[in-house]
């Protein structure tokens, strides 16, 4: 085994002594021709020996065990290379480069592939972008980063081409978005946050890499594509492209000559381009510019809320007002998410909120404010969350710390996210009935709410029993259509936040009723949602109003769709929501999950509705039925261009949730299709090539992922009954054993740990990982030791199949997608029994290959691989 690479290295190593030290006495020697045939003999048998890729591979384990010796082989190869150019024969300076060359070539055997030249399109890079761009704009830009080193390594696609891949999905993004808020964001990831992905990214070019020059490569490309940069154009209302060389120039991403060269050259195509003819659009001011704009603003904002809000309320409201005017705060929200500033921006306006809940002696004027900015910041934090999470609010908690109120109210009251809400529930039901009834005779009988010494946080825990109250009135005759008109306009009349609440209420109350009781609760919902019109009503009504409209259509929107209700909440300056995560009604989620897959499939990429139609469908179905029912998608492919189309898009689908659907896919649907013998002819070329290659980048991303401690950027909280319980797949304790492993290793020896993991027998069961104390109390540690389990068991058995053909294109993807001299990953979950069988299949039977899928650096691991090497 060992004793053969190092008997091999020792050979190797007498001859080399043998041919520096003739070279150094034919350069001194005065008498040249017996050292001539000397040095000659020796370099003929070293080129002899190196020349086999087998032998270098025994050496190159031999340097592993010995490094010491190695240092004296690398200090006689200097001596070799001083003395080459000074042999007096042409022929002995060759045969000395050559063998120097073999010899420097040793420790990078294991060097990386060439990249993919033959191709221009990268499916998987424009739908991770995509997916990034329209559900996680908010997320910090490191796991995008990784995510996307990762799948360029293993697509081993060209910087230049993988850098054109990004800027052509965020154009697309840019035109494609719907409009309002989805179109700012857009705008904003772009312009933003790509940029600083970008400089990221920069970190993990290879040294010999320019990535300056790459960039410039990539938008010498982009300008190729004229009619795609003058739809993104037309859509913006701006020259793009200038915006985005002049963001990379100051970030170092490109040089000054590159920028005015590229910029020429666009300005030169946009002459040529369609111009917006409409007079209108000559006052539209364009997005990507008001975005660049935003961002230095929002740091400004933060500075003046750190302020002392006590000491000028007023001045503090009149940011605030001119916030709402026209789409600012929207423009703000984008930018602040687009650079992870948003989180801050909301603690800002949940402590403004708390701070009106401090009440002193005051003036009319100043209770006025107090109600402003308790409504203002309320309608804000409401936005927020239901624009980019609830995440965003929520603060990461202090022991002993009081909950803010806004915190307390989105969690237990606010509907949205998936969440049915007990109208029921103690939250809704206000403890103290007096105030209930004093709120319900003040909204009855007066003309307007009252405002000095209102605790506004307390009114809004009071209106959903008060309006149960009005609700039951109504429906009983004890009040008229008339008097619920005037409650609800006292209600929404002063501060729109009471409003909201309400609303809160009636969606929950409705979603438990008949469709034949929803009447009164859906034209009380109407009521609330209509805004009023005259000078009776507080500081920017309209546009704390417009926000209103938007938060209560959100609120609706499922319960509406269920009655088919048409309710209008849009007014003048707003966008109507784009329920783009609607699914077609009246048809079964399987029939809209193969249909919206066929559809990606047939354009070859993914855009933002689809994405957010694959999110409803994950959400609805789970984890299993969606991963489950996507790879029999996959399976039915029978032409390899579109299989292999459907392998790229269906990794950027399963980063909806990378964690989950990986453990589903190698720990339910692949052992279901590889044990089960009627489901082999499904496994046949080329689908289940594909599917191979699949499940090795989705083990690859989420062993890298969960390696680095991150969790998947869409990973979401479950409920158990939605994840496999993997404590049975794979022992939690090292003495015991799963009945999996009982099963495959039933004809061998005892697997009980020994004291001495390297002493156990070659025929074991032992990987990498339990020598080097991996948790097996991790799900995708216990899953990935399964896989490779019953992979050697098929690699073992005598039957042959689609099965074992799986297996091969399986370890030829792992061996593809390794990464350069990198250690561990999914392959040191593999038995090291397991190479010995994989080097008897013809196209794994490369010393290269051995050297990959074994651990080198673990002493068993190299007689493992020695053995096998000789075996060749």
């Amino acid at each position: 085994m060992i004793s053969q690479g190092i008997s091999a290295s020792s050979l190797c190593w007498k001859l080399w002594t043998c041919s520096v030290t003739t070279s150094d006495k034919l350069v001194e020697t005065l008498d040249p021709v017996e050292g001539e045939g000397n040095l000659s003999m020796c370099l003929k048998r070293l080129e002899s020996i190196l020349s086999s890729t087998k032998n270098r591979a025994l050496i190159h384990i031999a340097k592993l065990e010995e490094a010491t010796s190695w240092v004296s082989v690398e200090q006689s190869l200097h001596r070799l290379t001083d003395s080459i150019s000074r042999l007096p024969i042409v022929q002995l300076r060759k045969q000395a480069e050559t063998c120097v060359s073999l010899i420097r070539s040793i420790p990078s055997m294991l060097s990386a592939h060439s990249d993919q030249l033959h191709r221009t399109g990268f499916p998987t890079v424009h739908a991770v972008v995509m997916l990034e761009g329209t559900m996680n704009l908010t997320m910090d830009s490191q796991p995008l980063v990784e995510q996307l080193s990762t799948v360029k390594r293993m697509q081993r696609i060209p910087s230049h081409l993988f850098l054109l891949e990004i800027w052509k999905a965020c154009v697309v993004g840019l035109i494609e978005s719907p409009e309002g808020t989805d179109e700012l964001k857009w705008t904003a990831f772009t312009f933003l946050k790509i940029p600083q992905v970008l400089v990221k990214l920069k970190k993990f070019w290879q040294v010999d890499q320019d990535f300056n020059e790459d960039m410039n490569c990539a938008f010498e490309y982009l300008l190729k594509l004229t009619p795609l940069l003058d739809k993104a154009d037309q859509r913006c209302n701006c020259d793009c492209i200038s915006l985005l060389l002049q963001e990379c120039n100051k970030l170092g991403l490109l040089s000054d000559p590159n920028l005015d060269n590229l910029a020429s050259k666009r300005a030169a195509d946009r002459e040529q381009a369609p111009r917006l003819k409409s007079s209108e659009n000559s006052t539209i001011q364009p997005n990507p510019g008001l975005i660049l704009r935003a961002e230095p603003t929002v740091t400004n904002i933060l500075k003046t809320m750190d302020a002392d809000h006590s000491k000028s309320p007023e001045g503090l409201l009149g940011v605030l007002g001119h916030m709402l005017t026209g789409k600012s705060l929207d423009l703000l929200l984008a930018a602040a998410a687009a650079t992870g500033k948003l989180k801050s921006f909301a603690r800002k306006f949940i402590q403004l909120n708390e701070f009106t809940r401090h009440i002193g002696a005051e003036s009319t004027k100043t209770a006025s404010v107090r109600a402003l900015l308790f409504d203002i910041s309320f309608l804000m934090l409401c936005h927020v969350a239901q624009t980019y999470g609830s995440e965003m609010i929520l603060s990461e908690g202090c022991a002993g710390s009081e909950m803010p109120f806004f915190e307390s109210w989105m969690q237990t009251c606010m509907p949205g996210e998936g969440k049915v809400l007990n109208p029921d529930h103690p939250c809704f039901r206000h403890p103290d009935l007096p105030k209930v009834e004093a709120l319900v005779a003040q909204l009855n009988t007066s003309s307007e709410m009252r405002l000095g010494q209102t605790k506004w946080h307390e009114v809004c825990l009071i209106i959903p029993a008060t309006i149960l109250e009005v609700h039951n009135a109504w429906e009983n005759g004890v009040l008229s259509f008339e008097a619920i008109q005037k409650i609800t306009d006292n209600i929404k009349g002063k501060v729109c936040s009471l409003a909201v609440c309400a609303v809160a209420w009636l969606v929950a109350h409705v979603r438990m009723l008949g469709l034949d009781e929803r009447d009164k609760s859906l034209q009380m919902i109407r009521q609330l949602g209509s805004p009023m019109f005259g000078d009776n009503t507080l500081q920017f009504y309209s546009e704390r109003v417009v926000i209103m409209s938007s938060i209560l259509e959100n609120m609706c929107s499922e319960v509406l769709q269920q009655t088919a209700t048409p309710i209008k909440f849009t007014v003048t300056g707003s966008e109507p929501v784009p329920y783009v995560h609607r699914l077609p009604p009246k048809k079964p989620i399987k029939e809209v999950l193969r249909a919206t897959f066929s559809a990606t499939l047939e354009k070859g990429w993914v855009d933002s509705r689809a994405l957010h139609i694959f999110d409803t469908l994950l959400h609805m179905g789970g984890v299993y039925w969606f991963c489950n029912n996507l790879v029999k998608e996959l399976l039915r492919e029978t032409r390899m261009e579109f299989a292999l189309r459907a392998v790229e898009l269906l990794y950027a689908i399963f980063c909806l949730d990378m964690t989950q659907l990986t453990l589903t896919l190698l720990g339910h649907v692949l052992p279901a299709l590889l044990t089960d013998s009627a489901k082999w002819h499904m496994l046949m070329d080329p689908p289940g090539r594909a599917l191979a290659k699949l499940s090795v980048w989705c083990a690859m991303t989420s062993f890298s992922t969960h390696n680095r401690g991150q969790p998947s950027p869409r990973q979401r909280k479950r409920h158990r009954e939605d994840i496999e319980d993997y404590s049975s797949l794979f022992p939690l304790d090292d003495t015991q054993q799963s009945k999996l492993m009982r099963l495959l290793s039933s004809n061998e020896e005892d697997h009980a740990v020994q004291p001495n993991p390297t002493d156990r027998p070659m025929n074991s069961s032992l990987s990498a990982s339990q020598i080097h104390n991996i948790s097996s109390k991790e799900p995708l540690n216990r899953v990935l030791a399964n896989l490779f389990l019953l992979i050697s068991s098929i690699l073992g058995a005598r039957t042959a199949g689609a099965h074992t053909q799986f297996v091969q294109w399986f370890m030829e993807e792992c061996v593809e997608s390794l990464e350069q001299g990198g250690k561990g990953g999914i392959l040191q979950f593999m038995p090291f029994s397991m190479v010995s069988e994989l080097v008897k299949v013809s196209t794994l039977s490369s010393p290269k290959i051995v050297l990959a899928i074994t651990d080198l650096t673990l002493p068993l691991g190299r007689r493992v691989a020695a053995k096998a090497l000789t075996a060749l």
